[in-house]
């Protein structure tokens, strides 16, 4: 029988790989997307493509409500996107508080209903330093709750921990997978900026990879 596991699925290149990553693993996949407000929603039309293409199970959640209480990130309220590469000074910024922790809840919430015991999401080693619900420490102390917090005990799932986006990169380019049906920029205008943090990391593991980025930037 096969089993049911969430994947939390932003429509990004990490996610992206992790959904193909429980699909190869031979898992059912339940993929479940948040609005919470971000300036680049549209990485939800390229989730809803991708589910609709692999014929998976796809929830889009609106929680975009917390803002009224969640506030202070570029993501997500009128404060300009840092430009350049990952630095911590500039990019907490975009640090949307306990975001992780609120939409790794829901989704756990969302295992229990489905009868899954794992929930699968793309933290990564590159993030450890900016964003303190990707770090090691961070997982460790969910998994613990999520044992407890349910008769049924589910587990948080995180393939890149401890790997770079670079890695994760070529672990997809090995399945095969299509990075044009991603979008990481946190600008969600009609092309990526290839100048925010996001983009900048996205644009180094593709030449890392000696592979050429498929999608459009500005410029």
């Amino acid at each position: 029988m096969t089993e049911n596991v969430v994947v939390i699925y932003s429509g990004g290149m990490d996610s992206y790989t992790v959904l193909h990553k429980a699909l190869a693993q031979g898992k059912q996949p339940y993929a479940l997307s948040f609005d919470y407000g971000q300036r680049h929603k549209k990485e939800l039309d390229y989730a809803a493509s991708v589910c609709k293409q692999l014929n998976v199970p796809h929830k889009i959640v609106d929680i975009s409500a917390i803002n009224s209480i969640v506030g202070g990130s570029a993501l997500t309220s009128d404060i300009d996107v840092p430009e350049g590469h990952y630095e911590e000074p500039s990019m907490q910024t975009t640090v949307v508080p306990n975001r992780n922790m609120i939409l790794l809840s829901l989704a756990v919430g969302y295992a229990v209903s489905l009868d899954a015991t794992k929930v699968y999401y793309g933290a990564h080693s590159g993030d450890h330093a900016i964003y303190p619900d990707c770090r090691p420490e961070f997982v460790e102390k969910m998994n613990q709750v999520c044992h407890i917090a349910n008769y049924t005990p589910v587990e948080i799932v995180t393939p890149y921990l401890h790997e770079s986006k670079i890695a994760i990169l070529t672990d997809g380019l090995k399945m095969g997978l299509d990075y044009r049906q991603t979008w990481t920029c946190y600008n969600g205008r009609e092309k990526a900026c290839g100048q925010c943090g996001a983009c900048q990391e996205r644009l180094e593991a593709f030449a890392e990879n000696k592979v050429k980025d498929p999608l459009e930037y500005e410029g």
